[in-house]
């Protein structure tokens, strides 16, 4: 990438196996942070990625999907010993279900020395979130540092709390989190993850809880009830959008790649918002984390623009 990104995403990609109808399943690809890097180049955001895959031919693919979403791979590291992830997603009456194989991924094993300081220094924002330090020690240690470079270089770091608890047991979630959102500018907190990690439970409450931490911006995403927004200066709450929903997946994630590229691309924090919420809501009509992710003339549609 020759301009500097707007965005830079750390995190791990998978290779996402969908459950379509019973026993068939859809290869598609997922991870938090790919997929929000994914939303926000759709939403028209320079984006580059940073993480490593196996030498096999998921990673392969993975670095086929960057090129064709115009998303910079060059922070991406072969690794020819681990192996890339991937998971399964079913469904039923309560929702959908995640079933993951990645322990001991390549992007488990990144080491803050793998780390490009110098794309991440030249970024507007950089993204983590919290399944990148829950997925390994090496893998959390490289979160820091990321958050270091960018917070010397002037770059807004934003943080999604994401919380598998799979993954990690709620206690060393909730001190690991809460003291990285210390060192942020943006969190993004969802209330079922932010309920468990605060002990609240009234939205206001764990905006106002979040915003204590540090973060100039606080955005929790409500689901299909919208987001609420605040900033310090004010707060607002907006509503989600009616949608013919079928699978909400990614939703999370292209809320949060709409919202940074908004706010990269110069949007108040309000603004950006209720993009990113219109956006969210588009992300929930298809199946996958990836494929039903829109465009920024889908979400402007969406908005009546």
């Amino acid at each position: 990438m020759l301009t500097p990104p707007d965005i830079v995403c750390l995190g791990e990609a998978l290779v996402e196996f969908n459950e379509r109808e019973p026993g068939l399943f859809e290869q598609g690809f997922g991870g938090d942070t790919s997929n929000c890097a994914i939303a926000a180049a759709r939403q028209g955001a320079r984006v580059a990625y940073v993480s490593a895959v196996g030498e096999d031919v998921f990673g392969e693919r993975l670095l086929a999907l960057w090129a064709a979403e115009g998303v910079d791979s060059s922070g991406v590291r072969r690794d020819p010993r681990h192996p890339t992830g991937h998971y399964f997603v079913t469904h039923g009456a309560h929702g959908h279900a995640f079933s993951y194989h990645r322990a001991g991924s390549a992007a488990s094993r990144v080491q803050p020395r793998d780390l490009p300081h110098e794309l991440i220094a030249s970024a507007k924002l950089l993204h983590v979130s919290a399944i990148s330090q829950a997925i390994g020690n090496s893998a959390c240690d490289a979160v820091c540092e990321a958050i270091a470079v960018a917070r010397d270089a002037g770059v807004r770091v934003a943080y999604d709390t994401n919380l598998r608890l799979k993954l990690w047991p709620l206690a060393r979630a909730r001190g690991v989190i809460h003291e990285a959102i210390e060192h942020t500018d943006i969190a993004l907190p969802g209330l079922e993850d932010a309920t468990a990690l605060s002990g609240l439970y009234d939205a206001d409450a764990i905006v106002d809880f979040y915003r204590t931490l540090g973060p100039r911006v606080v955005a929790l995403s409500l689901g299909a009830d919208g987001v609420l927004v605040a900033d310090g200066d004010r707060r607002e709450r907006i509503a989600g959008h009616r949608v013919a929903a079928v699978d909400a997946t990614g939703a999370g994630d292209a809320f949060d790649g709409a919202f940074l590229a908004m706010l990269a691309s110069g949007a108040d924090t309000f603004s950006a918002a209720r993009h990113a919420n219109a956006a969210a809501a588009l992300a929930t009509t298809g199946y996958g984390a990836v494929a039903p992710l829109p465009t920024r003339a889908q979400t402007l549609s969406l908005l009546g623009r």
